[in-house]
């Protein structure tokens, strides 16, 4: 089993920047993508950056340029700048080992003046 603890977020003003950092513990030999999705209200869950174990990250169009996802062994973190308010959502940390995904509990981000 994998655990994830995550750390970050809060309120932030519009073109403000703030970061989430995530920590995963326990079997974590095997996992070989880390990253974090989103989930704004009304919305289904969806991707935000991943990056794998060779340190190629990817990242959804909506972030493109404003998000930079980074990762040192087991701990994934995300620098979020430029942010708007459809960024407003709870992010969510993610683990795969390949056979099994893990979720952290979520943390929220409001972008709000």
């Amino acid at each position: 089993q994998v655990q994830l603890a995550e750390s970050g977020g809060g309120l932030v003003q519009p073109g403000g920047s703030g970061w989430l950092s995530c920590i995963a513990s326990g079997s974590t030999q095997n996992i070989n993508l880390m990253g974090w999705y989103r989930q704004a209200p009304g919305k289904q869950r969806e991707s935000v950056a991943t990056v794998d174990s060779y340190n190629a990250a990817r990242y959804s169009d909506s972030v493109w340029g404003r998000f930079i996802v980074s990762r040192n062994k087991n701990i994934v973190t995300l620098r979020m700048n430029s942010l708007k308010p459809e960024d407003t959502a709870v992010y969510y940390c993610n683990a795969n080992d390949g056979s099994q995904s893990y979720w952290g509990q979520g943390t929220r981000v409001t972008v709000s003046s």
